[in-house]
């Protein structure tokens, strides 16, 4: 552990895993298939995006803002940056400054970037039937004829976003087709481009044969699943731990109450261990009195509710339990990633990525690839 890190809570990243997971979706893939890992939100709060060595492995790599970008580009990546999201105006200058290449959707942002005295490279976003963002296939011969009497735009990939790739078979087919189309109608009026994409990581799993050159990985890279059955299909190794330590143990008689607004009153005489980690650190309050903790390879309770700064959990019967064992609120085998997420009625990407900036990331392996 780095000796600046005083913290018993952290978010222990293993780089070993992270390699093992790339590994495998090139498997899935063909060999010409460049990879785009996806490093937004923080690598999806593993903080993957703060290592140079790992990153300067990809030819290109996907954030969702242009801030994103810029902190990419300032620890030393020369590589390209690919921002998924149209920007918006005011930080034109931003991306240029950085050279990032963005997301183009809209007629009224292309005639922003027309006004622009520097080159921009984009990648045309085509809305194939996602319903957020995107150029509309009614419109796309107006768009482009906007966009050829464009000198400083630089036209790199066209993409678009499956909405369903996870559980619509149909409509992910149907998605696939108008994006084929529209790909083939971009080229016939501006030439070839670099990059043509779809696939997330649910594209790249149910869809390995409509990747085209360039795939978006997403939570996949982080070994964790992005829906259920992924797991059957494709090796992955959980990339992440959440940790800490008992730091106090107290004795208590039944019927003591525990934590704010006494929403547990112990119903035996009980051992009672405190966890320093709480909401803010991105510890759902939603686990008060029916999440759990891993103790010496058993689960305990996590009684009361959940405070900012802290949990109480009942270590009555994890023998020998006393203070600095070490505590896994998800160790990825007795509580995974998925479970947390079930008891607080969200997705594992929420949980992992809102892991705030007070747990230090500590990272293990071998981070040369």
């Amino acid at each position: 552990m780095n000796e600046n890190i005083t913290r018993p809570t952290i978010m222990e990243v293993n780089i070993n895993n992270f390699k093992h997971n790339i590994s495998e979706i090139k498997k899935m893939v063909r060999k010409d298939t460049s990879i785009m890992p996806i490093i937004k939100a923080n690598g999806y709060g593993t903080y993957i995006n703060k290592k140079l060595n790992i990153l300067n492995e990809f030819d290109i790599v996907g954030l969702a803002t242009v801030d994103e970008g810029v902190d990419v580009r300032k620890i030393g990546y020369k590589k390209d940056i690919f921002i998924l999201n149209q920007p918006f105006i005011g930080e034109l200058s931003k991306v240029i400054d950085n050279d990032l290449v963005i997301g183009l959707s809209s007629t009224y942002f292309l005639d922003e970037v027309l006004k622009q005295d520097k080159n921009i490279r984009v990648h045309i976003e085509i809305d194939s039937g996602m319903g957020r963002t995107g150029v509309l296939p009614s419109d796309i011969y107006h768009f482009i004829k906007k966009l050829k009497n464009a000198n400083n735009i630089k036209v790199e990939g066209i993409y678009t976003h499956l909405s369903s790739a996870d559980e619509d078979e149909t409509y992910t087919k149907k998605q696939l087709k108008i994006f084929k189309k529209m790909v083939s109608v971009i080229r016939s009026e501006i030439g070839d481009v670099k990059y043509v994409h779809a696939s997330a990581s649910n594209g790249i799993i149910n869809f390995p044969n409509e990747v085209f050159n360039l795939v978006r990985p997403g939570i996949i890279i982080y070994g964790y699943e992005s829906f259920k059955g992924v797991y059957d299909k494709i090796s992955l190794k959980p990339v992440a731990k959440l940790k800490s330590k008992i730091i106090f143990l107290k004795e208590v008689e039944e019927g003591t109450s525990i934590s704010y607004s006494r929403r547990f009153i112990t119903k035996r005489k009980s051992k009672i261990a405190t966890i320093p980690i709480g909401y803010a650190d991105g510890l759902r309050r939603m686990l008060s009195n029916k999440g759990y903790v891993v103790i010496r390879n058993k689960k305990a309770p996590i009684i009361g509710n959940v405070c900012m700064d802290g949990i109480m959990v009942d270590v009555t019967d994890i023998e020998g339990a006393r203070v600095n064992d070490d505590v896994f609120i998800w160790d990825n085998d007795i509580i995974k990633l998925e479970k947390i997420a079930d008891l607080c009625s969200t997705i594992n990407y929420e949980i992992i990525s809102t892991i705030t900036h007070r747990v230090p990331r500590v990272f293990v392996g071998n981070e040369n690839m």
